[in-house]
């Protein structure tokens, strides 16, 4: 049976994957009883969309494909803590719990650009979701696919 960080390296390969195709380094996956279920990388420049996290696209796909009961057991792994707007999408699909690599407090620190520093964990408290938020996890490791790009 593989691990939280077993599936955070995944995540965080994915997210490698993502630089590779021309966009920025964000990966993610949901598993669901012990099994990989969907995975998505960014592709925000690719496809010219705003939306397109993985964590959100992720969510969407996961709302409209999983039963409820699949959601409230389903784990989303991801190499970077999600945004606002993807912490409301999982809020949303009724996910049971998020475990991410890098902070958002480490991205800000990193980037020269803006980030928004609201952590995931506050979205989904203050939204009165019931999603679990755990991490960072092996955020080093995170980290340097995001030093590498930015």
């Amino acid at each position: 049976m593989a691990t939280d960080e077993d599936y955070v390296r995944d995540a965080i390969d994915i997210s490698r994957l993502a630089v590779e195709h021309g966009n920025t380094p964000f990966g993610s996956l949901l598993v669901v009883d012990d099994s990989v279920v969907r995975t998505a990388e960014n592709t925000t420049r690719t496809d010219d969309d705003i939306a397109a996290h993985p964590e959100f696209k992720l969510a969407r796909w996961a709302a409209s494909e999983l039963e409820a009961s699949e959601r409230e057991s389903c784990v989303m792994y991801t190499s970077t803590e999600p945004c606002p707007m993807c912490a409301s999408a999982i809020v949303y699909a009724g996910l049971g719990r998020v475990v991410y690599s890098v902070s958002v407090d480490s991205l800000a620190a990193l980037r020269e650009d803006s980030v928004i520093e609201i952590p995931c964990e506050e979205v989904i408290e203050r939204s009165g979701g019931s999603t679990t938020v755990e991490g960072p996890v092996l955020e080093d490791e995170g980290l340097t696919v995001h030093e590498a790009f930015y």
